[in-house]
């Protein structure tokens, strides 16, 4: 019997639901019961009747599920998949930069810790950053973090003054402006589509901006169109499914690695393997204190309903 089929076994048997990122490798996606981005897969934890989850995604996503589901096991397959996003946010520091702007409405970015989710007032996504901004009344200041880039690319839509925390992910800092225009001359008439966490040079050449949920609606939207992806390069596999005639070139990394793209080393630690032993053993779980799971849930709760 293979991985696959024992995954699906053990899952039925369990009663368990897994719950994976655009961002996993391809055979993850294809045994999890929901793929999707951040806000999809957050408002799937909220919603989900298994009593256990298995998260196959990084560390802050597998505390957003566990923040929503107090009472239920959740479960990260490699416990060490991190994000260089919200380690580029300590909540101690973080802290300090809040109580020194007590009038300042905090949004973070949901790539964040428990920890800094707790001291915000509102959690937005990629897909709902900008409704979220605009939630919160103009005269009312407010700091954004920790993405800068997502940050710039939301002040520039809303026209709002934000305290920015810079803050970065090193997936979307490492697309190579050269080889990006290098790329777009061999495939002239491509079009770019980026996600927010890249920096402004790139977002400048896209066709389209949006969440990893938004590049694939887009595809779908011009299924015989070229185009040129600049996000981890692990979307293309449920791209591509969803719209098969499609070409889709993953947009250039500054360093050469194996397939010359982005890759989040984080969400490649997860491997099928580790994603049955998990379900098998019930190991590695993800534990959030309840003090700082009452102060995290109200923040995620206010942008699960101003994104209904």
């Amino acid at each position: 019997m293979g991985l696959h089929q024992k995954i699906t076994e053990l899952k039925k048997q369990k009663n368990a639901v897994i719950l994976a990122h655009y961002y996993q490798v391809p055979e993850i996606q294809e045994v999890a019961d929901y793929v999707g981005d951040s806000l999809g897969l957050s408002q799937k934890a909220a919603e989900t009747d298994a009593e256990m989850i298995v998260f196959a995604g990084v560390h802050f996503m597998a505390e957003t599920a566990k923040i929503l589901n107090p009472d239920k096991k959740v479960l990260l397959p490699d416990l060490m998949a991190g994000c260089s996003l919200a380690d580029s946010c300590p909540p101690d520091a973080f802290r300090k930069l809040v109580e020194a702007h007590p009038k300042h409405v905090v949004i973070t970015y949901v790539n964040c810790s428990a920890e800094v989710k707790a001291l915000s007032d509102i959690i937005c996504t990629s897909s709902n950053a900008e409704k979220i901004v605009n939630s919160v009344p103009k005269d009312v200041p407010i700091i954004f973090a920790p993405d800068k880039n997502l940050g710039k690319y939301i002040l520039k839509k809303t026209g709002r003054e934000m305290l920015l925390w810079d803050g970065s992910c090193i997936v979307h800092e490492a697309f190579s402006m050269d080889k990006l225009l290098k790329l777009y001359k061999e495939h002239p008439g491509s079009k770019i589509i980026a996600h927010p966490e890249s920096e402004g040079h790139i977002l400048e050449t896209a066709n389209y901006i949006g969440s990893t949920a938004g590049m694939i609606d887009y595809v779908k939207k011009h299924p015989s169109e070229k185009f040129i992806v600049a996000t981890e390069a692990g979307i293309l596999h449920k791209m591509q499914q969803e719209v098969p005639q499609a070409v889709l070139i993953p947009a250039p990394a500054e360093e050469d690695n194996t397939c010359a793209c982005s890759e989040c080393a984080f969400m490649k630690m997860n491997t099928l393997q580790k994603l049955y032993d998990c379900l098998l053993n019930e190991t590695p779980q993800i534990e959030v204190s309840e003090e700082i799971r009452k102060k995290a849930i109200l923040p995620i709760e206010r942008m699960l309903e101003l994104s209904k």
